[in-house]
């Protein structure tokens, strides 16, 4: 189990839950550039869903579906798994800081705040999927030290698996 209230210098974390859906669903209708490229669209229904959803092995446990809050306003959302897709890494299902903070490198900092946790805690790689068409992310995530390492096609929609090592 990990301690991701230790997670960042700069931020209160906790882990968030059903009661906290509208707060997320907020935060994530705010960003409306992500939603033109990927198959999901900002919902309570969705929210929900994936505060619970985990990969195929992985108990509810290993999830990490946490907030980054500064003085009680939720700054940004991370989905992080422990232990997937390797026993030695983690994988963040989802990423997303409030769209008024964004290009202030808060993201940034929160990524590589979370790389430096979990490396004390004995992962040795991050691994994600980014959606190939949305520069945005692409650009966010490749300057924050992931490479590609592969592509997937699913529901016609093209993945780029990327990974960091720690």
């Amino acid at each position: 189990m990990l301690d991701t209230s230790i997670l960042s210098s700069h931020y209160e974390i906790r882990r968030l839950g059903d009661p906290d859906a509208d707060s997320i669903l907020e935060l994530c209708e705010g960003n409306t550039q992500f939603y033109q490229y990927c198959e999901a669209k900002p919902s309570r229904e969705q929210v929900l869903h994936d505060l619970h959803i985990t990969p195929p092995g992985i108990e509810s446990s290993g999830k990490y579906y946490i907030g980054f809050f500064q003085e009680g306003v939720l700054v940004a959302v991370m989905d992080l798994i422990d232990g997937y897709p390797e026993p030695d890494m983690a994988f963040i299902g989802f990423f997303m800081t409030r769209k008024e903070l964004q290009g202030r490198q808060i993201g940034s900092m929160i990524i590589r705040e979370t790389a430096v946790f979990l490396k004390t805690v004995g992962k040795t790689a991050i691994r994600l999927a980014i959606d190939k068409d949305n520069p945005q992310s692409t650009h966010f995530w490749t300057k924050n030290g992931f490479f590609v390492i592969r592509e997937h096609i699913r529901n016609g929609w093209t993945l780029l698996e990327a990974e960091k090592a720690l």
